[in-house]
């Protein structure tokens, strides 16, 4: 057995020994402190025993022979016999060891031995003589004024003698009556006094372990039950984050101590939420309860499994040969059907993986690049990636500032500046770009660049896009009574679009702000359309039909094929900036630029074209035939309170000045 095998054999052992010992030691301090009790409570007895013998001499046998007088009067050769025959009998018996009598001055008139005569008067004396009985248990012989050898325990007695038919105080018996006796009998009842203690704190002593061994059990079995609540999730019953983060970090360093690798996985559910939104919660809990027993049931008893998330699962495998067939494997497993409900559900995961010590071997790091793979396989739908370098695009501080956005919403720290849309021919704003900055509280103001790739990658886009949409329908209803016909463009990332209700949240943003839908753009990339094209088509469709326009951004960038455009309900195509730049100089880029207008135009689509920052690019972009420009030549983007000063300052102009003849406008 080895030695950890033994501690955990014996381990309840030691507890039940350690519990009886601990309990042991308050019932044996108990016991000495009632036994040292009952002992002076039998020397108390033994006292008043002797009390009660050299009362019922006092009166039954001395006082009779006293006539009444004083004892300082010289005692009568009668009473004098009589005390003399008296103290013969009961010295000779052994029922006393000494008799003397004092008058009420303390000084001994007659004693049975000669003793005492002319001696220092003591102050038991006088106190009897003032009418109190004095007992204590001493020996023979031990007072200072005694001669002899001391001798064995008795108890010495004091009391004041009453006689004569007048029962008048007329003296002091001391009397010296042997404790053996007494104490015997006193002893004999103490006895069975300690064997009923005995009996009594043995019976209390099982009473009290066998009460606090059944609580202490239960209270083991709830911090038990409380430890093994902490650590899992509830729902599955597989280890939570915690302790998955244990177990890996666990494996990891074994896996380092025997040479062998230590594949940590991260998986991820593809449009779980799609479940949840449709069918339920109640649905969602049991498809992830289904896959996690299903998971389980497939992995090697080395291998660990844990639910990290609302719909992410983390697994560690110990020294595996082909992590990636594994994982592929698991995949499958989470592809197949299951019953939800009474309905055949199939969801599809995306997992991320790394391999220690190849990748490195701090488990916090292993668990982060884990995560990168895993974002990198749901935004390429490749099903199973391992981690690589180039992929990490995700620094620390960039995580950091993800974990740190969603507190950022709440408290407010998002802002939205806007950009307007000039229409070519008119030269008059017909519209305005909202774009989403973030004023950090320490790094200032931060640009969608540092934090929208991030975000799109996880399910706080949608609570970010739900704000912008908000926020920006809010701020284009307060533009005041000459821009009532004011558009706003609001980005939307692919996650957004393939999420089931997107289009009646953002239906349900237009009538919060009671703006109709022709007040608002939504613009996608053809990224976000392709990534799922049906879903996509719905979505647009419920929003075009509510009046929304639909833009798709950065066109030309894509892989949007013709067909799509055509079957889509497009309102206008928005030229990728890339194609602009430096458009005057380059009869390429214009070719591009004009055949895109060209097809906008075939399918009746408007076309904008963004990033325009010089005169030459906005009449080269105008020979072309676009409709519409926003740019840096016009203005930057600005806050709310910035844009309507410019509207205000630019409704009478036609043509617009460009932004370098107007002040302030680069924000």
């Amino acid at each position: 057995m080895s030695p950890a095998n033994a501690v955990t054999r014996y381990s309840p052992l030691r507890q039940f020994v350690t519990l009886g010992v601990i309990m042991m030691v308050p019932v044996l301090l108990l016991g000495l402190v009632l036994a040292h009790s009952y002992q002076g409570e039998a020397n108390s007895r033994g006292l008043a025993q002797g009390r009660s013998e050299a009362l019922l001499m006092a009166q039954s046998a001395i006082e009779p022979l006293l006539d009444g007088r004083p004892l300082s009067q010289q005692l009568t050769p009668s009473e004098l016999m009589g005390l003399r025959t008296l103290a013969t009998d009961v010295v000779r018996n052994g029922n006393v060891r000494r008799l003397r009598l004092r008058n009420l001055h303390g000084a001994v008139v007659f004693s049975d031995d000669g003793s005492g005569f002319h001696q220092r008067i003591e102050d038991e004396a006088l106190s009897a003589a003032a009418g109190h009985t004095v007992t204590r248990l001493t020996r023979f012989n031990s007072d200072v004024v005694d001669r002899g050898k001391i001798g064995t325990e008795v108890v010495e007695i004091y009391m004041p003698l009453d006689a004569g038919s007048a029962h008048r105080r007329v003296g002091v018996l001391e009397l010296y009556l042997p404790y053996t006796p007494i104490s015997n009998d006193v002893r004999a009842g103490l006895r069975m006094l300690y064997l009923n203690l005995a009996i009594g704190l043995a019976l209390l002593y099982v009473a009290i372990f066998a009460i606090s061994y059944w609580v202490g059990r239960r209270l083991r079995r709830q911090v038990k039950l409380n430890t093994y609540q902490a650590e899992h999730d509830a729902l599955t019953d597989l280890p939570n984050r915690t302790l998955f983060h244990r177990q890996a970090k666990a494996e990891l360093l074994r896996g380092l101590r025997l040479g062998q690798a230590t594949t940590i996985a991260i998986i991820d559910l593809d449009r779980f939420k799609e479940v949840n939104d449709t069918l339920g919660h109640q649905s969602g809990d049991s498809l992830l309860t289904s896959l996690g027993l299903r998971l389980a049931t497939h992995l090697r008893p080395p291998d660990s499994l844990a639910r990290i998330g609302g719909d992410e699962f983390g697994v560690v495998l110990s020294n595996v040969a082909d992590p990636e067939g594994v994982l592929g494997r698991l995949r499958e497993l989470i592809h197949e059907e299951i019953e939800v409900s009474g309905l055949p559900l199939s969801v599809e995961a995306s997992i991320g993986y790394v391999i220690a010590p190849e990748d490195g071997t701090d488990i916090d790091e292993l668990l982060q690049l884990a995560d990168v793979a895993m974002y990198v396989a749901k935004n390429d739908r490749s099903g199973v990636v391992r981690y690589l370098r180039s992929q990490n695009h995700y620094d620390a501080a960039k995580l950091t500032l993800i974990t740190e956005l969603r507190q950022a919403i709440a408290e407010g720290q998002l802002v939205l500046h806007y950009q307007p849309k000039v229409d070519v021919l008119s030269q008059r704003v017909i519209g305005v770009e909202s774009l989403v900055r973030w004023q950090h509280p320490v790094q200032g103001l931060l640009y969608p660049d540092r934090f929208i790739p991030l975000v799109e990658q996880t399910d706080l886009i949608d609570d970010l896009t739900e704000w912008v949409m908000a926020r920006a329908l809010a701020d284009v209803g307060r533009l005041g009574a000459n821009w009532t016909s004011m558009n706003v463009a609001v980005n939307v990332s692919a996650r957004n679009l393939g999420r089931v209700g997107f289009a009646a949240q953002v239906i349900g943003a237009l009538t919060n702000a009671g703006l109709a839908g022709g007040r608002l753009t939504v613009e996608v990339t053809e990224t976000a359309i392709m990534a799922d094209p049906i879903r996509a088509a719905e979505s647009l469709g419920e929003l075009s039909k509510a009046g929304v326009r639909i833009s798709v951004d950065d066109f030309g960038s894509g892989q949007t094929s013709l067909g799509m455009l055509a079957n889509l309900p497009i309102n206008e195509l928005k030229i990728d900036r890339g194609f602009i730049a430096d458009i005057g100089s380059s009869s390429a880029r214009t070719g591009i630029v004009q055949s895109i207008v060209e097809l906008g135009h075939h399918l009746g689509l408007g076309v904008v074209a963004e990033g325009v920052e010089t005169v030459e690019e906005l009449e080269t972009v105008a020979m072309t035939g676009c409709d519409v420009v926003q740019g840096y030549l016009y203005a930057r983007p600005m806050p709310l309170e910035q844009l309507a000063l410019w509207l205000d300052e630019v409704a009478t102009m036609a043509p617009i000045r460009f932004a370098g003849t107007l002040g302030g406008v680069d924000a």
